[in-house]
């Protein structure tokens, strides 16, 4: 699911690939509120995957927002 992740943070949001990793924070990628806003719709959208705001500016990692995906994902 971090794949997943990666491919629409760099797709939709535009965030540079080497910023990227399972390790990397919300904020230290970059993302404000309107791109934390934009990602969640699109989780949504594209992925039938809930994660609202909160819970992504929250996730202490990208890899743990993956793995709330993930999980989000199997009850889908």
């Amino acid at each position: 699911m971090f794949e997943v992740l990666r491919e629409i943070l760099v797709g939709k949001l535009k965030i540079p690939p080497a910023e990227i990793s399972p390790g990397a924070t919300p904020d230290g990628v970059d993302l404000d509120s309107l791109a934390i806003v934009e990602l969640s719709m699109v989780l949504e959208k594209e992925l039938g995957v809930a994660v609202s705001e909160d819970e992504i500016k929250q996730a202490a990692t990208l890899g743990d927002l993956a793995q709330l995906m993930a999980r989000r994902s199997t009850k889908v």
